[in-house]
């Protein structure tokens, strides 16, 4: 279906699906009807088997948070907050957070409020050199949302969140690095092509180990010791009885590159 807030690319031979945020006037600021073609385009990717998925905006901007401009600000009439989150952004993030494929956010430019709570609800974040992370809300009043007080503290540690939430500054991305809140910094030209390959690498491999991997791993935080050597029991079990694992083994046994097809 055609979309005006959003671009959608499938590339059916590698099983990699790109969606741009394309509002490059507003830093691609979300609006109702911009959330409303993202929820459409995460069918479609979905619904065409796609096996990766990379997302990243136009312009010099990933993503500014939430048009304001989309907001109603009438005494008495306001957009109430709460609602608008729980309509769109916990649903998006929720989401992304739930796909049966790996997600890489290709942060290319500010990556603000709502906007810089996207890209950690991704799996793997890429930065331009030139990007920057912004917990913007302090400076309107406001508490970070789209996960980010959850996100913050796991990436980076309590002092530092506490210390970006309640400043609102600008977080470069090569700080965004070295203090584990993104994988991998690159120079801006080459940003589009190192995510796509990246992804076009993880869409070849067993999709539903990397799934399994995602959930393993987020679990760690609050499972006990003897309860994730009991997922990873349970996982390994689900997952020794896939195509995958039995394709990965007779590749091995034959000497040659594994045909892995995501099941």
């Amino acid at each position: 279906m055609p979309f005006e807030s959003i671009r959608v690319d499938i590339d059916t031979s590698t099983h990699v699906a790109t969606i741009t945020l394309s509002r490059p006037d507003k830093l691609n600021s979300f609006t109702r009807a911009m959330h409303g073609e993202l929820v459409a385009a995460l069918d479609e990717v979905e619904k065409a088997g796609s096996r990766a998925l990379v997302l990243t905006g136009a312009g010099r901007g990933f993503c500014a948070g939430q048009d304001l401009a989309d907001l109603d600000f009438t005494p008495g009439a306001m957009t109430d907050l709460g609602d608008l989150i729980e309509a769109h952004f916990n649903p998006l993030i929720k989401r992304l957070q739930a796909l049966p494929m790996p997600v890489i956010a290709a942060v290319n430019g500010t990556a603000a409020g709502a906007g810089a709570n996207l890209a950690l609800a991704c799996d793997i974040v890429l930065a331009a050199r030139s990007a920057s992370f912004i917990q913007a809300f302090v400076k309107i009043g406001l508490v970070p949302d789209s996960g980010g007080t959850w996100f913050l503290p796991k990436r980076v540690g309590m002092a530092r969140a506490l210390g970006l939430a309640m400043t609102g500054e600008k977080l470069s991305a090569e700080k965004a690095e070295s203090w584990g809140l993104v994988w991998q910094v690159t120079d801006d030209a080459e940003l589009a092509a190192i995510s796509t390959a990246l992804a076009a690498q993880l869409a070849k491999q067993p999709t539903r180990a990397i799934v399994a991997t995602r959930e393993a791993l987020r679990a760690s935080a609050t499972n006990t010791l003897a309860q994730q050597l009991d997922l990873e029991r349970d996982l390994q079990r689900e997952l020794g009885n896939s195509h995958d694992y039995a394709e990965g083994v007779q590749a091995f046994i034959e000497k040659r590159a594994p045909r892995f097809e995501g099941r």
